[in-house]
């Protein structure tokens, strides 16, 4: 069954055909990644295989594996997908794990850390924070209160939901209160460079957390105005940016009183990741 399957996505082009064949089969019939390599040319049913023939007809139509599953790994969490919400990439992970020591040193000082994610989407980088660090608490946002849901959904079943709560809101607009840490991925594309991109992302992702604006740098402008009023004494604020934005995000954070405090690269070596902090005032 993976042989066929594997053979019928790379008729079509797709260049992962033999992973996918493997992740779709394995999702659809709830095996692992083990099983099915051991077992993929085991004989299945009727029922199964209208499943695994569903998955691949919609594979083949361009629709993510993960968004056929309706669920993705991130961070060593399973995290549910929905519609309203963008698909959690490993270059995220990236955010995670920088802005993670931040959290850890403020909980070691204070005994406790607040984070606000923008953006939340599935909940996927607060939602990592607090599985990593049991004595933070997290707030999501999210203009889509079916973005919103996911989240609470995803925060239910890590076990994380006494942690977690959502705010309705266009990035800080409806946000009160002050945070130790502020992390966002928000949408950084150029709006003109949207109908170019692969189907896989410019016909599932929702539009709206891809759109940066014209520039693509919209959602940088409205974070940065209004982070400093709820960022804490000591915080940091983490954000998720294009390959090419570096130093355009960084003016935009450096004009409303941040420093840039680090940088980090992706597994493609490309920039990906700004932390900031407030600047000391000057005597």
């Amino acid at each position: 069954m993976v042989a066929d399957a594997r053979s019928r996505l790379a008729a079509a082009g797709l260049p992962d055909a033999t992973i996918e064949a493997r992740i779709l089969i394995g999702g659809v019939l709830g095996l692992t990644a083990t099983d099915v390599f051991v077992r993929g040319d085991r004989e299945i049913g009727g029922p199964e295989l209208e499943k695994i023939a569903e998955a691949i007809g919609r594979r083949l139509k361009r629709e993510p594996v993960h968004r056929i599953l309706g669920e993705r790994e991130f961070h060593g969490m399973v995290l549910k997908l929905s519609p309203e919400t963008l698909e959690p990439r490993p270059d995220t992970e990236i955010l995670v794990d920088a802005i993670l020591p931040y959290v850890r040193q403020i909980v070691a000082s204070r005994g406790e850390a607040r984070i606000l994610d923008l953006g939340t989407g599935t909940g996927a980088i607060v939602l990592a924070l607090l599985k990593e660090c049991p004595q933070a608490t997290g707030v999501g946002t999210d203009l889509s209160e079916a973005a919103l849901q996911t989240a609470r959904e995803n925060a239910a079943r890590l076990g994380l939901a006494g942690r977690f709560e959502t705010i309705r809101s266009n990035w800080l607009e409806e946000v009160t209160g002050r945070f130790d840490i502020v992390v966002s991925n928000p949408p950084y594309i150029r709006t003109g460079v949207i109908a170019a991109l692969e189907p896989e992302v410019r016909e599932f992702d929702p539009l709206r957390a891809l759109d940066g604006g014209p520039d693509g740098l919209d959602c940088y402008r409205a974070i940065a105005a209004g982070a400093g009023e709820v960022l804490a004494p000591g915080g940091m604020v983490g954000v998720e940016i294009g390959y090419d934005q570096r130093d355009s995000v960084t003016t935009i954070f450096q004009r409303v009183g941040f420093v840039l405090h680090q940088a980090l690269r992706d597994f493609g070596d490309k920039d990906r990741v700004l932390l900031f902090a407030k600047a000391e005032p000057s005597h």
